[in-house]
């Protein structure tokens, strides 16, 4: 992967270049689910959270719970959800954009002050494509589209996962971008494309 091609992973579509990976340890969570399939989310978000190098937390000091995935059968049902309208700002508004577009799909970041990500809101609504999908496979799907604020036309055309023999996986490119993200020596947050010239130099290296 060269740099122009990691650059436009993290350019937005309105051309700015906008980099941030989570800056504290993740503590997960999840509404409108069972207990077994809440489990099968919290295993993809901390299997992309170790590929990282990142830490997975029983609860975070300030927010209890900084990424929290909600599922629904429609976008009204988040406005029933107890408080979210106080975590969320403008919430109606954004459910009433939502259901104009018939979308299935959205995160919402919030960031510290060093633009780091602090918490994530994840919103799935399980219409026929979303329920035709694994259980597996969406929640690894919303861990990788979650770990980095990605551009919001990065996975529109080739989703970040691929099966191989049945069994479906991260795609290696991707998973090698995550690891290059969270590599140490690396800044939590960038608006620099720059940053992608020093991401792709990163890229190919050994593994541990």
């Amino acid at each position: 992967m060269d740099a122009e091609t990691v650059e436009a992973f993290f350019t937005r579509s309105d051309g700015d270049y906008v980099f941030a990976r989570w800056g504290r340890p993740i503590a997960p969570g999840g509404f409108g689910v069972e207990a077994q399939t809440l489990d099968v989310v919290k295993a993809a978000i901390e299997a992309v959270v170790v590929l990282a190098g990142h830490q997975m937390a029983e609860t975070d000091p300030e927010l209890g719970v900084n990424f929290m995935v909600f599922f629904v059968r429609d976008w009204d049902d988040l406005g029933e959800v107890p408080h979210l309208g106080s975590l969320v700002p403008d919430l109606e508004p954004l459910l009433a954009r939502l259901k104009a577009v018939d979308a299935n799909q959205y995160r919402i970041f919030r960031f510290d002050a060093d633009g780091g990500i602090k918490a994530a809101f994840v919103f799935v609504r399980m219409d026929a494509h979303m329920s035709a999908v694994s259980a597996d496979t969406l929640a690894l799907s919303q861990a990788v589209q979650t770990i980095l604020l990605w551009s919001d036309a990065a996975f529109g055309d080739v989703s970040p996962l691929a099966q191989v023999d049945g069994t479906v996986i991260l795609r290696p490119d991707v998973a090698d971008l995550i690891r290059a993200a969270y590599d140490p020596v690396m800044p939590v947050a960038a608006k620099d494309a720059s940053h992608a010239l020093r991401l792709a130099a990163r890229l190919g290296g050994p593994r541990q």
